[in-house]
């Protein structure tokens, strides 16, 4: 029985030396022949290695175009109007709540022609036609007084076109004056173009609109 218990003993021991010695030369060669030219490896410290912002960063994302911003609104403006006719073109342009957006220019303009009623001879015959001019809802008017020709007549208005003073006096034939006629005057005289900022397209549309309704006014862009 202890001869037994020997010899297992010795071929434990002789099993155990194989697995720990024996196999001490079996070198797996696999990895050093999978390696490709390893003389030429080289280790490098950290103090070798390129600065952060030497390294090559990919280029950043395109950014998106912003969407095309919306065209300005335009300025329109009105005219040209006398002083009186200024106020009540303005009246005209009240339903529209324009608030700042709605200005004056003054300018003098070259006027070439006008609606006029001849000469009455004298002053108390000028007045007497003013009173009538009044009672048919006539209220832009003066009476020319200087020395000449003129002197007593009755302006109506003054015009840069010829057209515009025949669209004036059209206009007087329908409130019932029927002595008054165009003609030729080279004079300057004060005018207002009432200007409209931001104007989108619904009141731009409005404003050409309320423009054609009003003989010899013109409704364009501002200078």
């Amino acid at each position: 029985m202890r001869a037994a218990f020997l010899v297992l003993l010795l071929a434990n021991l002789a099993l155990y030396a194989w697995l720990r010695y024996g196999t001490a030369e079996i070198v797996e060669p696999a990895p050093v022949s999978r390696q490709i030219a390893p003389d030429k490896l080289k280790v490098v410290g950290p103090s070798s290695l390129p600065p952060v912002s030497a390294v090559t960063k990919p280029p950043p994302a395109p950014v998106p175009a912003p969407a095309a911003a919306t065209a300005s609104a335009a300025c329109l403006e009105w005219g040209s109007f006398t002083l009186a006719d200024a106020s009540r073109a303005e009246q005209v342009l009240e339903p529209l709540a324009l608030g700042p957006r709605l200005a004056q220019r003054r300018t003098e303009e070259h006027a070439g022609w006008w609606v006029f009623i001849p000469s009455q001879g004298n002053r108390q015959t000028a007045l007497r036609k003013a009173a009538e001019l009044k009672q048919l809802g006539v209220e832009e008017y003066f009476i020319v007084q200087e020395e000449g020709a003129l002197r007593w007549a009755l302006s109506l208005g003054v015009f840069r076109t010829e057209e515009a003073a025949q669209a004036r006096l059209a206009a007087l034939r329908n409130q019932g004056v029927r002595t008054a006629r165009v003609g030729a005057r080279d004079t300057t005289v004060p005018k207002i173009w009432l200007q409209v900022k931001s104007a989108d397209a619904p009141l731009q549309a409005r404003l050409k609109e309320l423009a054609r309704q009003v003989e010899g006014s013109e409704l364009r862009d501002c200078p």
